[in-house]
């Protein structure tokens, strides 16, 4: 039959139509003449092309629809008596005398529908008597229309048969016998199509045979909707030996399409009563039925059914669904050897998705099912099949997009095991969704041990792993995969200081293994949180909070939650980053630490902090921009600190006024000189305040500024920009309105003058900005004399 060409089939298919309109022509006109004789000669013979073996399914189905419309409007004449005068029950008899056997079941059928619906004979009988009779045609595809043909014209007969017989359960379940019966036939008719034809057309025929299957569905579907049928007959003769032909049938194809007709066309409350059943039935299923999209669809439709209804989860805890699923998974794992390892990861996240929507509230069951993905990955070689890596990833995060919440997913003790068997690419994705799981839900993990267990999880980030090496990673990724780290340290906290520095002392345990590669990123965040902490502690200057034990290598030494003791943890933590090396983030690290050890009061660490600082600046930092920055922050540090006695003070601004006049480039020596002034005069009334030393700054500065001038001149002939003159003018103004006596109004018109000179000798706009710069400054001074009150006073003496 299909090796035939489509040339031909086209052409068969349209002969065949043509003779069934041929012959519904002639039967039209019997019928419109109420001449019955000659309608059964004419509908016989256009039921005779239905006989033919040359048409693939496909094109079956397009001459069987032709057919069929015909056979509704035969049975329209067939129920009105008063046209061909004929009773039923005779015509019943007469239509069997039809030559061919094909045409007489048509018309059996048609009068048989027509013969039930006058009631005048128990329907059940007719319907045994067609069902039987139907046995007559064994060809696949001939018999599978005609069965689907008596399915159809018996379907509203069969809805209605429980209401007419007043719930006769005998009757009943004689209809359902019927649609059994006739369900049974036309599965078996269906899967003998594959043995039609040559093998090389094997696929063709699949395909085929797929768009026939609603034809077999139809029947489960009817069965669905007969009233009669409850939970007890449905448990104890529909689904029994529904399930007994998908088994024996032994067809990919057919149980496949049945398992999922079974679990879309009955009702929920069945599945649920009949679990045991057909999840009985899975493992008998042959090798190849991809069971994973059953088992799915099933936990799918429970879980809804669940979610609709909050009243039928006791029902769901009665028969014990759970244990049964998984029990039932584990059976189909075992039982199909070659099932490839996404399928089985697969059912997993089924049955936890089950889980989390049925029964949240059992993280046993949570961790239970993550222990059996664990067991079967702990049976395969390395895991590479990127599907099933993808089935893990969507397993761990279910649990956290559930509870919202990674402290209930982090006491789960299969979690972390489960991640170790993703390779090391997956498992930093992994990682990084449980980073921002973290972040979106605002999670704040709050004890030690939970850190331990977060830091494992999310390991494949904070240290290398085998076969990878930082220096093989693409660098955009791995700072943003460090940059969330660091984020997640902000979400460590306890608001008990012995807890919150047991936390600090597990997170340095671990991000201390991660590499030097990596400690710019996760130091950092770590010592602000340290440093917070302190903070909360300050006004306890030493006191013990609480003792506890900590692990400094195969040491175990006491540990209190002190000022002092959280100011040598930071001292280590920023000198590991000598290893990375990152001199400019130590010496910043140093001053944050040493401006926390003044809001402590205690001199000796921060002095030790900033002496650290120094050594930073003096040793390892040779860039010039590099040690400009450097050198202002150091003075902004020095000029807030307020802890340092005379002597202490005296070293250190001694050493940042020597560093920033030894800057390469003398504008950035002059701008460090005159920052330093702030050192020595401080707005607190407590303040230092040391005009002489102020004045020895400013005026060390202008000599710079002069020698910067005298240098562009040299090299450019022509004088640079006056910038540095406006800025120490500035600074003047400053200090001359803070009250400094040293800083005179005869110093400051000399300096304006001083400069009025230096616009004089330079290129007229030589320095747009220089020029505005200088301006605005006369303005201001301007607008102070005109002011008035005693500062106007002040101001009044120097002319503009």
């Amino acid at each position: 039959m299909l090796s035939i060409g489509i040339e031909d089939e086209e052409k068969w298919l349209a002969e065949g139509i043509a003779g069934i309109q041929h012959n519904a022509f002639y039967m039209h006109q019997a019928v419109d003449a109420n001449n019955l004789r000659e309608a059964l000669k004419y509908s016989a013979q256009m039921l005779s092309e239905l006989r033919t073996s040359k048409l693939s399914p496909h094109r079956y189905y397009e001459l069987y629809m032709r057919a069929f419309d015909e056979l509704r409007m035969l049975e329209i004449f067939f129920k009105d008596e008063s046209r061909h005068g004929v009773m039923v029950v005779d015509l019943y008899e007469l239509v069997q005398h039809a030559g061919n056997l094909l045409p007489r079941l048509y018309l059996l059928c048609t009068v048989g529908s027509v013969y039930m619906k006058t009631k005048e004979v128990p329907a059940k009988e007719v319907l045994k008597d067609l069902v039987e009779m139907c046995r007559g045609v064994q060809h696949p595809i001939r018999g599978l229309f005609l069965r689907n043909y008596l399915a159809q014209v018996s379907r509203d007969i069969l809805l209605d048969i429980n209401s007419e017989c007043e719930g006769d359960a005998d009757t009943v379940m004689e209809a359902v016998e019927f649609m059994l019966q006739n369900f049974t036939e036309m599965n078996k008719l269906w899967v003998r199509i594959q043995l039609q034809g040559p093998a090389h057309l094997r696929e063709k025929q699949e395909k085929e045979r797929t768009e026939l299957r609603d034809l077999v569905g139809k029947n489960l579907h009817v069965l669905s909707q007969i009233e009669g049928v409850d939970l007890e007959m449905y448990k104890q003769s529909v689904l029994p030996r529904v399930l007994e032909q998908v088994v024996n049938c032994k067809d990919e194809l057919a149980q496949y399409y049945l398992m999922d007709c079974i679990i879309q066309v009955f009702p929920d409350e069945y599945h649920l009563q009949t679990l045991e059943t057909l999840l009985g039935v899975c493992p008998q299923l042959q090798a190849t039925v991809d069971i994973r999209m059953v088992l799915s669809q099933l936990m799918d439709r429970l879980s809804n059914y669940a979610a609709s209804n909050a009243d039928v989860i006791p029902d769901f805890l009665h028969v014990e669904a759970f244990a049964k699923l998984s029990n039932a998974i584990g059976k189909v794992i075992e039982a199909q050897v070659d099932m490839p390892i996404v399928g089985a990861i697969t059912l997993y996240v089924s049955l936890l998705t089950f889980t989390l929507r049925v029964h949240p509230d059992r993280l046993d069951y949570v961790d239970q099912i993550l222990g059996a993905c664990v067991k079967t990955l702990s049976s395969q070689p390395k895991l590479e099949d990127t599907r099933a890596t993808k089935q893990i990833v969507i397993l761990l995060s279910a649990p956290l997009e559930k509870y919202n919440d990674i402290v209930t997913a982090l006491t789960l003790s299969n979690y972390p095991r489960v991640m170790d068997h993703l390779d090391n690419a997956t498992n930093k994705v992994m990682a990084m969704v449980i980073i921002q799981s973290i972040m979106n839900s605002n999670s704040c993990i709050s004890t030690a041990d939970k850190v331990d267990v977060l830091f494992e999880l999310i390991k494949g980030l904070i240290k290398d792993l085998e076969e990878i090496t930082v220096d093989e990673l693409d660098e955009e990724d791995f700072k943003e995969e460090q940059n969330s780290v660091a984020r997640l340290l902000h979400m460590l906290h306890n608001d008990d200081p012995l807890e919150m520095l047991k936390i600090i002392y597990a997170v340095k345990k671990h991000i201390l293994c991660g590499g030097p590669s990596r400690l710019p990123f996760t130091v950092p965040p770590l010592i602000f949180s340290a440093l917070s902490l302190i903070r909360r502690l300050q006004n306890q200057d030493g006191d013990v909070v609480g003792e506890e034990q900590s692990e400094a290598g195969d040491v175990v030494e006491e540990m209190h939650a002190t000022p002092k003791k959280i100011f040598q943890l930071l001292n280590q933590l920023i000198e590991a980053l000598s290893s990375v090396p990152a001199p400019e983030l130590a010496l910043r690290l140093y001053l944050e630490c040493a401006e926390a050890a003044n809001d402590c009061d205690l001199e000796p660490v921060a002095y030790e902090f900033f002496t650290q600082a120094f050594i930073i600046y003096e040793e390892d930092i040779a860039d010039s921009k590099a040690q400009v920055t450097a050198i202002h922050l150091i003075i902004g540090t020095l000029q807030k600190m307020n802890v340092f006695g005379i002597e202490n003070r005296d070293t250190l601004t001694h050493k940042a006024t020597g560093y920033s006049a030894k800057l390469l480039k003398k504008p950035d020596q002059c701008k460090a000189v005159y920052a330093c002034s702030h050192l020595f005069w401080v707005d607190d009334p407590e303040g230092i305040k040391d005009g002489e030393r102020v004045l020895l700054c400013l005026k060390r500065a202008l000599r710079i500024a002069n020698a910067a001038q005298q240098m562009a001149n040299v090299t450019r002939g022509s004088g640079g920009p006056i910038t540095l003159f406006v800025e120490i003018l500035n600074k003047y103004l400053h200090y001359f309105e803070k009250g400094n006596q040293q800083i005179t109004n005869a110093a400051i018109q000399g300096l304006i003058e001083l400069i009025r000179t230096e616009l004089l000798t330079d290129t007229p706009s030589a320095n747009p900005p220089s020029d505005a710069f200088f301006t605005s400054t006369l303005r201001y001074i301007q607008f102070q004399k005109q002011k008035g009150g005693v500062m106007g006073e002040r101001y009044d003496s120097i002319k503009v």
